[in-house]
């Protein structure tokens, strides 16, 4: 072994040391169930001295954040879409998330463009894609060659100290070099480990690239998605993915709650094919339960009239009638309303009957859109307009919500993001990073978490290590 990799070795974890206030053994995974302090973490790494039986106190870990998980470091080795958007929503609630990419190009959606960020100094090289951007921020980049065994072993070190790992590799991969779950149990008992695949890591289809198209179609999504004569079409965003990614966040939140109690951390099992299945909620029980088969219907609901889009001389709205009474304020407004009396009707069963018939109706009203809108404003039912982009950022609920906050990039300057969804009373989410440049804080990392000196890191630089 090289000078550097026994070095690394020699930090892992393999002594008997106390974490604030309970005593914890690494070699034998002796731990007390019931304490939530971080295991073995320290703002430098492990101490390389042989220890007495005597314990030892190790600093808490310092935080500049007071969100809900402030304290919480997550180690995230995913890339593309589902997993980076688990994992800055994490960061989001105030998690520390060290993201790992390779030492070549980093994360494919780098370059997934354009758009493009435009670089501060008028430059065209290099920019940072808007995809990349928008699911990156809160977040640290190092650079590290897994293919080496000092890139494992850095990996390994990083992962002891973690409270959370986050993948996404065809399964087996990670097992192959030592950085699957069972290995990684061994370094560190409390690890919650998260490992997002296309369809699992067993079963017929488990080695199947799972991609957000592939799956859209083949969970059932694509099938009911378009309109009634048209073809399926795929979700405008990449929902799938975003869908897993939602649904890991909230399993590891679970999982990170669970080891309050036990203190073990366990492994996190989360598909593409298995969150989108779940997600076609009460399409997958109509199915399951009555045998009915879903078809597409555009904007239109299967079973309330008139529940849709409606074209008006300069744009679409949207109306939402949910009873009759409601009904009968729409006819009011059109001036028809001797429409909410008609048999054909008066019910929403009749109107689910004779559907076409009052579509084609309330089409062919010769309203602006905002003339619609104005009207409908004046109902108590539900509506909106069909936005776009601009519009929909420029909504005066979305500014007043923050849904749009600025941060300052180190290669573009000011750019704008979509702000945090949720708020919280106490312990507020908030953007605190911008997203990253590639290997923006390998050297902060190496050095200030695991122990390195700036000589130690130009060394692995220069063998491609980082």
């Amino acid at each position: 072994m090289s000078r550097i990799t026994t070095k690394i070795a020699s930090r892992l974890p393999s002594v008997c040391v106390r974490a604030r206030p309970a005593f914890i053994c690494a070699s034998v995974s002796l731990f007390n169930p019931l304490n939530s302090t971080q295991w073995l973490r320290s703002s430098r790494g492990f101490s390389t001295t042989v220890l007495s039986s005597a314990p030892i106190d190790i600093p808490s870990k310092s935080t500049t954040t007071n969100g809900p998980l402030s304290g919480i470091r997550i180690l995230d080795l995913s890339r593309v879409l589902a997993g980076p958007y688990c994992t800055m929503i994490l960061g989001d609630m105030g998690a520390e998330v060290i993201k790992v990419e390779n030492t070549g190009s980093g994360d494919d959606t780098r370059t997934w463009g354009p758009p493009f960020a435009p670089n501060k100094d008028g430059s065209t090289t290099n920019q940072e894609s808007a995809y990349f951007l928008g699911v990156n921020r809160n977040k640290k980049s190092i650079q590290v060659n897994f293919k080496t065994p000092q890139g494992l072993a850095i990996i390994k070190k990083l992962a002891a100290s973690a409270d959370v790992l986050v993948e996404n590799y065809i399964p087996g991969k990670l097992d192959a070099i030592g950085l699957g779950y069972e290995a990684m149990q061994k370094i560190n008992p409390r690890l919650v480990y998260a490992s997002i695949t296309g369809y699992g890591p067993d079963g017929p289809y488990k080695s199947h690239a799972g991609y957000d198209l592939i799956i859209e179609a083949e969970a059932g999504l694509m099938h009911i998605t378009g309109e009634q004569d048209g073809p399926p079409v795929k979700v405008g965003v990449a929902v799938t993915d975003i869908i897993t990614g939602l649904y890991t966040h909230g399993a590891i939140l679970a999982a990170l709650m669970a080891r309050n109690r036990t203190g073990r951390g366990q492994k996190i099992d989360s598909s593409l094919l298995e969150c989108q299945v779940a997600a076609l909620a009460n399409i997958a029980h109509n199915y399951l339960v009555a045998g009915q088969e879903a078809k597409r219907w555009g904007t239109q609901h299967s079973a309330i009239v008139p529940y849709q889009a409606f074209p008006t001389q300069d744009g679409d709205v949207v109306i939402g009638v949910g009873n009759d009474k409601q009904f009968a304020k729409l006819c009011e407004a059109l001036k028809q309303p001797d429409l909410a009396f008609e048999e054909k009707f008066a019910t929403n069963r009749s109107r689910v009957q004779n559907r076409k018939e009052l579509v084609t109706n309330v089409s062919r009203q010769t309203y602006t859109r905002q003339e619609m809108l104005d009207m409908l404003d004046t109902l108590g039912i539900p509506f909106g307009p069909v936005n776009n982009l601009e519009q929909t950022f420029s909504h005066p609920q979305v500014l007043h919500r923050k849904m749009v906050v600025e941060v300052d990039h180190p290669k573009s300057g000011k750019i704008k993001l979509v702000g945090v969804p949720v708020k919280y009373s106490d312990t507020k989410p908030s953007v605190r990073l911008p997203p990253p440049l590639l290997g923006q804080h390998t050297r902060n990392v190496l050095v200030d978490d695991l122990g390195f000196s700036d000589a130690e890191v130009d060394e692995l630089k220069a063998k491609g290590v980082v």
